[in-house]
């Protein structure tokens, strides 16, 4: 599906568990060809969020999804620490 021009689509923000969540419509699945299970990114522009299907990228050898979710998890909590080392 390809949506021409420009179309707006309003949704509630729900409450989900501990978060808030907001569902897609199915257009908007659609026209990302995204199914359930798949993952989303989000990007920040300049006041705007783009939503689009993440990419799959294969794991090196020798990497496994805990050890890079560990990563993550550490390079969310010591975030700032890091760009204060990095300004130095």
């Amino acid at each position: 599906m390809t949506i021409t021009g420009v179309k707006q689509v309003e949704r509630k923000v729900t409450k989900v568990g501990n978060s808030l969540g907001v569902t897609f419509p199915a257009e908007v699945l659609e026209h990302l060809n995204v199914k359930q299970g798949d993952q989303v990114s989000f990007h920040f522009e300049q006041g705007a969020v783009k939503i689009e299907k993440a990419r799959k990228v294969p794991l090196p050898k020798g990497i496994d999804n805990n050890f890079l979710d560990l990563m993550n998890d550490m390079i969310n909590e010591y975030d700032e620490t890091f760009k204060g080392l990095a300004k130095r």
